[in-house]
């Protein structure tokens, strides 16, 4: 029995495969297109996919019968015929049955159903399913109960969003920027200006809003013009979603009983801010993909209602070949920075060593030299990757396999390249089962220099997708002038 999960038609694409009840492949569609967020399908993928065998069934990640009546309640008209899967897919000559699951459902599922917890609170936050923006969990064996919901137009994604729009990003695609530019501002400056034009009320679980952010805030604050004003606005941004994010886990830490959580949805890749979680509870799990994308996973186990044991997250593109750790190593101590294309690639937006770009963490121009690469703002912070058994001696606080959380680091002055202006790291700890290969690679390059990490971030150019094949990194290689293995 082969099964997809499919999320596509809105935004980042994504098709997860499943044979005879387990996990084989998944991958973003941008991948294959070479279109940023692609929100659609495309053959690369499904051909690639169809390696395992033509589906005998497809789940779809939300139910667009009630996505196309949300969208007109929000007067964006009638969208029945771009809403029709039937359609859409047999147009990509997938005609196999179908089942639909709810949009938050398919988040939680994502979570909780790969988690390994047996009893677990889950938390989801996003911008907008058909009508839920919001929803809380219990997990209990097998089970998972719908605990609160809020609902459409009253959105913290949403809101999140519009904010990230107002200082110039792309909503939808640059909240991430937003949350780094927040470490440049004074998040006490605003902080009680957008919580009071924006937020009518707190009163947990429910959050009430002001104004129907769905078309976004241009309209606000027009006399915040400067780069200094967009710092202070992302600054108090961020502190104001910390407030609300930490208010919904005191809230779901007291009424719910499990002291495991699982955070959802395409809020939960707000690093800077899921920390707050361990204050409130013993266990934090955060699937590496718990955007939409995610959910083409999160679909299929909506259905099953049972867990699976979690691959990890690395289920797409595969190219096998050894992993390269004498020539990376070589390239780094002559050079500074190289590339990585090996084995399949991460389902996910984080880089967690399959396809990376990574560089020596000490040197005080290799941040900028990256940033230049990547052809990014120069304030945009990097990521290191460390041995497991190492981060409590560099860093204080969260941290895991994934990119998921920010700690303290503890020696900025010499690993100035992997800390943000407000001295935090958002750290991946690699242990020896994390990815056999990346692991063996830090182990020599300590062994080498006695430096137990490396800075780590995506093997791509901004606005790009992250190199998916072999033919990829060959180009990659040319246009950037940096070699890839």
């Amino acid at each position: 029995m082969i099964t997809w999960g499919i999320s596509a038609n809105s935004h980042d694409a994504a098709l997860a495969v499943f044979k005879s009840g387990e996990l084989v492949f998944a991958s973003h569609s941008e991948r294959f297109s070479g279109l940023k967020n692609d929100p659609h399908l495309n053959t690369k993928l499904i051909d690639y996919a169809r390696q395992w065998g033509e589906p005998d069934k497809v789940v779809w990640y939300e139910k667009p019968i009630k996505k196309t009546f949300r969208q007109l309640v929000a007067g964006q008209g009638w969208h029945w015929h771009e809403n029709n899967i039937k359609y859409y897919l047999s147009a990509h000559g997938i005609t196999c049955a179908i089942e639909y699951s709810d949009h938050h459902r398919s988040h939680a599922s994502a979570g909780y159903y790969t988690s390994g917890f047996v009893d677990a609170s889950v938390l989801c936050i996003d911008s907008i399913g058909e009508f839920e923006t919001l929803s809380i969990w219990q997990g209990s064996a097998d089970r998972l109960d719908r605990f609160y919901s809020q609902g459409y137009p009253h959105s913290i994604g949403l809101w999140y969003s519009a904010m990230t729009q107002r200082i110039g990003l792309t909503p939808n695609e640059d909240e991430y920027i937003l949350m780094g530019m927040a470490a440049y501002g004074n998040p006490h400056r605003l902080f009680s200006d957008i919580l009071d034009d924006f937020v009518k009320f707190v009163k947990a679980p429910y959050v009430e809003f002001k104004h129907n952010l769905h078309r976004g805030c241009k309209w606000w604050r027009p006399d915040l013009n400067t780069e200094q004003d967009s710092y202070d606005i992302a600054a108090a941004t961020q502190a104001v979603y910390e407030f609300i994010l930490e208010e919904l886990l005191k809230y779901t830490a007291e009424y719910l009983p499990s002291k495991n959580l699982v955070l959802m949805g395409g809020c939960a890749l707000n690093c800077a801010a899921n920390s707050i979680a361990h204050k409130y509870f013993d266990c934090v799990w955060i699937m590496p993909n718990p955007g939409d994308a995610g959910s083409a996973l999160g679909s299929v186990l909506s259905k099953w209602n049972t867990h699976i044991e979690w691959p990890g997250p690395y289920l797409g593109y595969n190219i096998q070949r050894p992993y390269p750790i004498k020539p990376v190593i070589e390239e780094l101590k002559y050079n500074k920075i190289v590339g990585v294309a090996n084995g399949a690639a991460e389902y996910g937006p984080r880089a967690l060593g399959n396809r990376s770009l990574l560089a020596d963490p000490r040197g005080s121009d290799v941040k900028d030299l990256v940033n230049d690469i990547k052809q990014r703002q120069r304030f945009r912070p990097f990521a290191p990757a460390i041995l497991a058994e190492h981060a409590h001696e560099y860093f204080d606080g969260a941290t895991g396999p994934y990119m998921q959380f920010t700690a303290m680091c503890k020696r900025p002055d010499l690993y100035p390249a992997i800390v943000h202006a407000d001295g935090t790291s958002r750290v991946q700890t690699v242990s020896k089962t994390d990815n056999p290969g990346f692991r063996r690679l830090l182990e020599a390059w300590h062994a080498e220099t006695g430096c137990p990490m490396l800075l780590n971030t995506s093997l791509n150019i901004k606005g790009q997708p992250m190199v998916n094949t072999e033919q990829h990194a060959r180009d990659f290689a040319t246009h950037y002038g940096v070699k890839v293995y």
